[in-house]
């Protein structure tokens, strides 16, 4: 297994059902109903130095899945063209989430995760099975639309872990 096959597997892994579009829905879900109890002041909340806030992860996973979506996109109609790789800590940087509120960036998420959803359930398996090549490794259409579900798992676990008993005492 390759290191990409590997940092791969590791979302993979926390799909808990093979089908996947629903998880892909209730990870969705899951998301809304965590944001949707923090406050403005909360969402500004990271459990350590140097840590993404709770309003930048949520960013993060709206960048992550449009990403992902535009790769599946491409990669779905046979556009073999080779796409470059993106630096999530760059992206971060460049947020300047200041004048956003929460509620407007959970709304944005919420709207993207439904046309997520639409665009894989429109996909039939052979379209689903294409493949195409995103930062120097080849992936396909299936394996992004569970990337997105398996990383929305990973932070949903990450909040829950990390920021949550934190923000509980608070």
């Amino acid at each position: 297994m390759t290191e990409f096959q590997k940092y791969i597997q590791r979302y993979l892994d926390l799909i808990s059902s093979d089908n996947w579009l629903e998880e892909m829905k209730n990870s969705g879900n899951q998301t809304m109903e965590i944001y949707q109890q923090f406050s403005e002041q909360q969402s500004d909340f990271a459990y350590a130095e140097g840590k993404w806030s709770l309003k930048i992860l949520l960013q993060h996973l709206i960048d992550a899945e449009r990403i992902f979506v535009y790769r599946a996109l491409r990669f779905s109609r046979k556009d073999q063209t080779e796409l470059a790789g993106w630096d999530e800590e760059l992206y971060a940087k460049e947020y300047h989430l200041e004048e956003i509120s929460i509620k407007n960036l959970l709304s944005e998420f919420e709207s993207l995760r439904k046309s997520t959803i639409h665009f894989f359930e429109h996909l039939n398996q052979n379209l689903l099975y294409q493949t195409g090549v995103a930062n120097k490794n080849e992936i396909s259409v299936e394996i992004i639309g569970k990337l997105i579900v398996g990383h929305n798992i990973h932070h949903l676990n990450i909040i829950k872990e990390r920021y949550l008993p934190i923000l509980n005492q608070i």
